[in-house]
């Protein structure tokens, strides 16, 4: 599967109890459509993405970067501290494709591309339709 969104916060590495280095981070995709009354709907799904190819990728995956995702989608369903029932949808990537980028993001890159991941940086382009 296939997801293009903003991350909604910068990328962070956890440690499993395993000693494996997990990058999570979360995106936001948009949608839109017309109802039977014509009146357009926005709405917003949000996933929980993890990254467990290389942790480096997280120095490049920064809040408000638009990213293109490949992997797979799962669902995980938790009871919160208050008894109430919780669900997310997560999304485990396998390639991340970064779409434009920042001073910040550049000066990351030279340290992600010495790693032999699957990241691809792209140009920013004029005509995305976000």
């Amino acid at each position: 599967m296939n997801i293009i969104g903003g991350l909604t916060r910068d990328a962070e590495v956890h440690t499993t109890p395993q000693d494996k280095k997990v990058v999570n981070f979360s995106v936001a995709m948009n949608d839109s459509y017309r109802n039977k009354q014509g009146e357009r709907i926005e709405q917003t799904s949000y996933f929980d993405c993890s990254y467990w190819i290389s942790p480096n990728v997280a120095k490049i995956r920064l809040k408000g970067a638009l990213v293109e995702l490949t992997g797979r989608v799962s669902t995980r369903a938790w009871t919160a501290t208050n008894g109430e029932l919780r669900s997310s949808l997560n999304f485990h990537a396998s390639t991340i494709k970064l779409h434009g980028g920042s001073k910040k993001i550049e000066q990351a890159q030279a340290v992600v591309k010495q790693e032999n991941t699957k990241i691809i940086i792209e140009e920013p382009a004029d005509d995305l339709p976000f």
